[in-house]
């Protein structure tokens, strides 16, 4: 029974242990990183959104438009 509350004494130091090591660790993700990593965001964003409003008023909308006028010009002949 002893060697049981060791080994989960012995256990949950070294569980204990390493996590103090982990908050005070101080390397990491820095601001620099952080900020590099929202401008490319927002940068792709844009180029993406660019893409697509491109895509809409060259390619979309006009066959949209087409379509919908001959649907409604018809002449029932």
């Amino acid at each position: 029974m002893k060697k049981l509350i060791n080994s989960i004494k012995n256990k949950l130091n070294s569980i204990a242990i390493s996590a103090k090591t982990a908050i005070k660790s101080t390397s990491g993700e820095g601001y620099i990183d952080t900020g590099v990593k929202i401008i490319i965001g927002v940068v792709i964003g844009g180029v993406i959104l660019a893409g697509l409003y491109a895509l809409f008023n060259t390619t979309i909308i006009p066959s949209l438009t087409t379509k919908i006028q001959e649907m409604f010009s018809y002449s029932g002949t």
